[in-house]
């Protein structure tokens, strides 16, 4: 679970928990901020070391100090200078890590989210290879001519002192027997005679020797210098093919890596624009679009707190929630000013409600509260106008009522004069066949938008029967090919229900957030075929079109991922619209994407009966989930571990408990249930066919599966992973854990637990260590007394050796 959204609705509560989410939020951001700093920095030092070692010693002069032995190539302070900017640098891309908003990400998001270590490795490989060059420079360059210098120069210099020595004694030698008088005896002279011949002969030979070895170097330097200057140059264009060989490979990863952006980018700016109209919606009319919640009434109240006579009283603001079916009254200190510092809650059975009338007491908007449980006692509490003391009134069983109550139904969507009858398929068929005659290549089709009168104009006279068919689209130039391609989109949205359902919606959304590509187009496959027959007729016809379209897409620009974009939100939608719901635009656009991509398998085939219908589906059921590492600011998210996502309920159980009593979550999305004969009991908050990553199931298809069945749906979305648990086994179904809050209002034996998980035994399927005051420590086996559902979404209450605490729901099985 990445980071939750941030539902509009929720700016009007303003409770801790959404505090809480956009500090979150805020968290992540200045991590980025912090990582894109410190990127800068070490971005600027290997810029730095690179001038330093290309401009002030070119390779050239670095090469000739090598070889005049001033400094060791590979080893000086500059290229270890080099070296270590950039490996810092790699360091750095390769830690950052991106957080999503929501439970799932796309696999364009994903290549993304992977490509900064992919340019650390790039970096990585780089370094590496230029730090062989410099070890393999200094085999081939420094030590062949330092053992020329030292062997060779210095037998040289050594001979050559020898030489000086011995001419100097021979000479010196010749002198002095020149000089011997004539007169000595001549066995003196002949003996001096011989003594000279013999130094001579000595000095001759060493001449001889030292001509010899001067000769020889002089010859010999010739390839003793310049072979290891050849092989020197050979290190260095060596790597830079390495350079380009990597660029070789990187150049693949990076034109599909601009494709994932490109996609990216365009489902970004369709979800923008979808996600400012909603906004838009709710600064017009913020209460039509009250978020259904599991409490009657929910808010801030202020508290009147007494003290002693000398001191008076004071008044604290509180979180309040009321249920009113158990009469329960939760009620937290929250003080926005101080930081969002949550305090100690508190707990009460409501008795009555009495209005305060402003003769006994000096403010206004209050009304008292008697608690069951409490005898004596009663509470003064101010709302913060005289409309929310009325609406408290009312939720609470006070005197003054209102006809609406805190929470409003989902407003259903005004129904249009489209349908998918006769007239329905003259219109689509003549819009494609006119934008396949006349304009398969415009660039941007789809995406160019006509002039919204234009498109209202013909939608008017397509819709007529009177002036449909002398509408000519065909051959007419009154109608621009944009207006024809709005005014189809336009019809389609029109229509009562989208085209792929409400019922069917969060069913197609799972398969395209996990799965192996061909899981993706299976699970589709068979949701097509349970389409009602006009449904999957018509997008039948619509499907085939855009395949034509993108098979142009050379001419027009409009690919596959591009028309996903357009046609996303044009043939799906949720029921509910919220921002949760809307972050899931992404993969609605995977959805037709696959559609596109596979429309001859899934429109001309039947699905493959060999596979059981999708019930429960896992995005990775491991042996043992992985935890993910702690970051500052952040509570550690518990991993997804899923067995068996549909909840087995035991007799009495209610498939669809009553709204007061539903466990539902103000951190996450709600959706209206679809209207089925039977339904799967799912976690309530998010759609019941929710997520694949959050172990969301296909909705109502469980209740026609045999149990035995579903264990075998794990393997045929994810075959990689192999399931680990009988369909007996009723874990719940997961929402991770994700909230950093750890309160929650402790159980009371008079409080009547939630329908969707009554009180029950668990036994715990994982290891798991508390990281919070307010969570169970536990080994794998570990049995847990008194089970109930928590507010916190993802998270059970339960009792181990006496101690009462959360534990997370995707590690425990309920028995």
């Amino acid at each position: 679970m990445g980071l939750q959204p941030l539902e509009f609705s929720d700016c009007y509560l303003d409770s801790p928990w959404f505090r809480e989410r956009i500090r979150a939020h805020e968290a992540e951001l200045e991590r980025t901020n912090k990582f894109i700093k410190e990127l800068i920095k070490d971005g600027k030092n290997l810029i730095a070391a690179t001038k330093s070692i290309f401009y002030p010693h070119s390779w050239w002069q670095v090469m000739v100090r090598c070889v005049a032995g001033r400094t060791q190539f590979g080893h000086s302070s500059v290229t270890s200078g080099l070296s270590v900017a950039q490996r810092k640098f790699a360091h750095s891309l390769r830690d950052f890590k991106f957080e999503f908003i929501g439970d799932a990400v796309t696999d364009d998001e994903r290549c993304i989210d992977a490509s900064l270590r992919e340019f650390s490795n790039f970096l990585k490989n780089l370094e590496e290879q230029r730090e062989i060059m410099a070890l393999s420079v200094t085999e081939t360059l420094i030590k062949p001519l330092e053992k020329f210098r030292k062997e060779q120069l210095g037998a040289v210099k050594e001979e050559k002192k020898k030489f000086d020595k011995e001419t100097e004694k021979n000479y010196s030698l010749i002198d002095k027997h020149l000089n011997l008088s004539a007169k000595k005896k001549d066995s003196h002279l002949q003996e001096a005679d011989i003594q000279v011949e013999q130094n001579r002969q000595h000095f001759y030979e060493l001449s001889l020797e030292y001509v010899c070895k001067l000769q020889e170097i002089q010859e010999r330097k010739k390839f003793e210098f310049v072979e290891p200057m050849l092989s020197f140059f050979q290190g260095m264009f060596t790597f830079y093919h390495q350079g380009h060989e990597l660029a070789k490979d990187f150049n693949h990863y990076k034109m599909e890596l601009q494709i994932n952006i490109q996609n990216t980018r365009n489902r970004f700016e369709g979800t923008r624009s979808e996600v400012e109209e909603l906004m838009n919606k709710i600064r017009q009319n913020p209460k039509d679009h009250k978020r259904a919640s599991q409490f009657t009434a929910e808010g801030y109240l202020y508290v009147q707190e007494k003290r002693p006579a000398p001191f008076g009283s004071s008044w604290v603001k509180h979180y309040c929630m009321y249920r009113k079916a158990a009469k329960k009254f939760n009620m937290i200190p929250f003080e926005h000013r101080s930081g969002g510092k949550l305090g100690d809650g508190e707990v009460f059975f409501l008795k009555e409600c009495t209005k305060r009338h402003t003769d006994s007491i000096d403010r206004r908007f209050c009304f008292d509260i008697e608690a069951a449980d409490r005898p004596g006692v009663s509470l003064t509490m101010q709302a913060f106008s005289e409309e929310e003391r009325k609406q408290w009134l009312e939720a609470l069983g006070g005197k003054e009522a209102l006809s609406h109550s805190f929470n409003t139904a989902i407003i259903p969507r005004p129904e249009g004069n489209a349908q998918l009858d006769k007239m329905g398929f003259t219109i689509i068929r003549k819009c494609i066949s006119a934008v396949e005659t006349r304009g398969i290549n415009d660039q941007g089709l789809y995406r160019v938008v006509g002039v919204s009168s234009k498109v209202q104009r013909l939608l008017s006279m397509l819709m007529d029967v009177k002036t449909c068919n002398e509408v000519d689209l065909e051959n007419s130039a009154d109608w621009e090919v944009k207006t024809i391609t709005s005014a189809l989109k336009q019809y389609l949205r029109s229509l009562p229900e989208p085209l792929m359902t409400y019922e069917l919606h969060g069913d197609f959304i799972v398969p395209a957030k996990s799965g192996s590509p061909e899981s993706r187009v299976n699970a589709i496959h068979f949701l097509v075929h349970k389409l009602p027959e006009k449904n999957k007729e018509m997008l039948d016809i619509l499907v085939k079109h855009l395949t034509n379209v993108s098979n142009h897409s050379k001419q027009n620009l409009m690919t596959v991922a591009n028309l996903g974009v357009v046609f996303g939100p044009t043939l799906m939608r949720p029921q509910e619209e919220t921002v949760a719901a809307l972050m899931d635009l992404k993969f609605q656009n995977i959805v037709v994407e696959i559609l596109i991509e596979n429309h001859e398998k899934i429109f001309r085939t039947p699905p493959d009966t060999t596979f059981p219908e999708p019930t429960c589906l896992s995005a990775s059921p491991p042996n043992a989930p992985p935890r993910q590492s702690k970051r500052q600011g952040q509570r550690t998210k518990r991993p997804v571990a899923v067995y068996n996502l549909c909840l087995e309920l035991e007799d009495g159980d209610n498939p669809y408990p009553s709204k007061e009593d539903t466990p539902t979550s103000s951190l996450d999305s709600l959706s209206s249930p679809s209207p089925v004969t039977t339904a799967v009991p799912g976690p309530p908050g998010p759609d019941k066919n929710h997520l694949l990553a959050d172990g969301g199931s296909f909705g109502d298809w469980a209740s026609t599966i045999p149990g035995q069945t579903r264990s075998s749906m794990v393997q045929w979305l994810n075959p990689q992973s192999p399931t680990t648990t009988s369909s007996n086994s009723a874990v719940t179904p997961l929402s991770p854990g994700s909230s950093p809050f750890p309160f929650s209002p402790p159980a009371t034996v008079a409080d009547k637990p939630p329908e969707s998980i009554r009180s029950r035994k668990a036994r715990a399927v994982y290891p798991c260590e508390a990281e919070h005051s307010s969570e169970l420590s536990f080994e794998i086996g570990a049995i847990f007394e008194d089970v109930q559902t928590s507010r916190e979404p993802g998270w059970l209450e339960g009792t181990l050796n006496g101690k009462r605490g959360l534990i997370p729901q995707n590690y425990v099985k309920l028995l």
